[in-house]
């Protein structure tokens, strides 16, 4: 059974994304030890349970899975990534590097990336079924996908926007979390 993470928010810098038969529980906030707390450096945290309020400060007493630092400045820019999946070293290395794009004069909404499995996935923008984002693998197989519910849409006690994880790629959740959340902020912000 795939991962069904919903998206309590839909905004990039500040959600929980807990899988509806809480199995997984994330959360990506503005990292608590960054200059002025701003949105350019956001920390993903794998929280064992699921946050019962937006207050939940449970995630300070963990370490992050994984840090993303956007570049300053008005115009945004990709910056470093950096995971932490002990007992291996955290490794730190530019997003341009994690995340390249799939063909030269290619779009930048189409970009793969090498997951801590050590193969390579591509995420794509609404190309897949109706997705907003797609990700797929290397055989060309769907691994996961990113929809956010639709204005029009109702909304019953529940945001509507989710992020599934298909079974065979569950132990990837983070990985996908964290390259879903750099291509969002590419688009935000026309990278």
């Amino acid at each position: 059974m795939p991962y069904m993470f919903e998206d309590r928010t839909g905004h990039v810098a500040a959600s929980d994304y807990d899988d509806i038969y809480d199995r997984m529980f994330l959360r990506v906030v503005p990292h608590p030890r960054s200059p002025a707390r701003n949105d350019n450096v956001l920390a993903i945290y794998s929280m064992g349970r699921r946050s019962t309020r937006h207050g939940d400060t449970r995630h300070l007493e963990r370490q992050p899975s994984v840090i993303l630092e956007f570049a300053g400045g008005a115009a945004g820019g990709l910056g470093n990534i950096s995971f932490f999946y002990p007992p291996a070293p955290s490794v730190t290395m530019p997003m341009s590097r994690y995340l390249r794009k799939t063909a030269f004069f290619g779009g930048s909404l189409s970009r793969k990336f090498r997951a801590s499995d050590g193969r390579e996935y591509r995420w794509e923008h609404k190309s897949a079924d109706g997705h907003e984002w797609s990700c797929i693998s290397e055989e060309n197989y769907l691994v996961a996908h990113y929809d956010l519910r639709q204005p029009h849409m109702p909304a019953y006690g529940v945001s509507g926007n989710t992020l599934t994880v298909h079974e065979s790629f569950c132990h990837l959740s983070i990985d996908i979390l964290a390259s879903l959340l750099i291509m969002r902020y590419i688009a935000e912000h026309n990278l």
